[in-house]
């Protein structure tokens, strides 16, 4: 209902107001907690500075919940008992910028771990975990800050091409070892440190795979030499049957003696 204050003044009647208002403080409750009801159960999920947070610390968690937030930015999911992040783990989170996995129990990355946060991630820490080695295409296109830090590293070939695509973090840098190696004496060495000092793995690779090459030849060699001899050895061996037999068979010039003597006879 309208109320004019002059022919071209028109006014809401105070009722109107007072619903207006109280629907507009239902709707902004019910708003200002979706967040908290979209939040994993284990979780706690809150705004701050008008950013979502999703902290899920010392839940013990076994894998990364499915029913994230959407629009989270920051997700703790520190100090549990995660063991892999499968593919496509994160990929509604297109806002996230700052990931943490650190100590927990993870063992394996998949190729596409990080499909479709790529772009917006910024900080990523996967320290203290049971990291060995991770796919060349895991962390293809991140840009963020990463922690590798403290995790039982192969140092190889892989290993040396991932770590010169990523962003590295430089207070962690040092605490990133080879915890062993294709060659053992860099086992228990900063990873960067042995880059630095010039040791390339991929070159133990390649030489690796050449010396493997050269056994599997020479072992098919050493076969083939092998049979050879023991078909020559056969050959022979029937060879000298042969003439034996040949040696036993009466000659031509016994059989003429013999119709000689028969004929004398005769």
């Amino acid at each position: 209902m309208w109320n004019f204050v002059g022919p071209d003044m028109p006014r809401k009647s105070p009722i109107f107001d007072a619903s207006a208002l109280v629907w507009g403080f239902f709707f902004g409750i019910l708003f200002a907690s979706a967040p908290v009801m979209a939040c994993p159960k284990s979780c706690h999920c809150m705004e701050k500075s008008g950013l979502t947070v999703v902290q899920c610390m010392s839940c013990n968690l076994e894998k990364i919940p499915s029913d994230l937030p959407r629009d989270t930015v920051v997700l703790l999911l520190a100090s549990n008992h995660i063991t892999k992040i499968p593919n496509q783990a994160f990929k509604e989170l297109h806002r996230l910028q700052e990931l943490d996995l650190s100590n927990n129990d993870i063992e394996t990355v998949d190729v596409g771990a990080f499909q479709g946060v790529s772009d917006s991630l910024r900080v990523l820490d996967l320290s203290n975990n049971r990291i060995q080695s991770v796919p060349k295409e895991a962390f293809a296109r991140l840009q963020a800050k990463i922690s590798l830090s403290n995790n039982p590293w192969h140092c190889e070939c892989t290993l040396q091409e991932v770590l010169r695509e990523l962003r590295l973090d430089p207070e962690t840098v040092n605490e990133v070892s080879c915890h062993t190696a294709v060659q053992e004496e860099y086992a228990g060495k900063p990873v960067i440190q042995v880059l630095d000092s010039g040791i390339n793995f991929c070159n133990f690779h390649h030489k690796t795979t050449d010396v493997a090459m050269f056994v599997t030849m020479f072992g098919w060699f050493t076969m083939v030499i092998a049979y050879v001899i023991y078909y020559v050895r056969h050959n022979q061996e029937d060879a000298r049957r042969h003439l034996e037999y040949l040696k036993s068979l009466p000659s031509s010039s016994q059989i003429s003696k013999d119709f000689d003597t028969i004929s004398t006879v005769l």
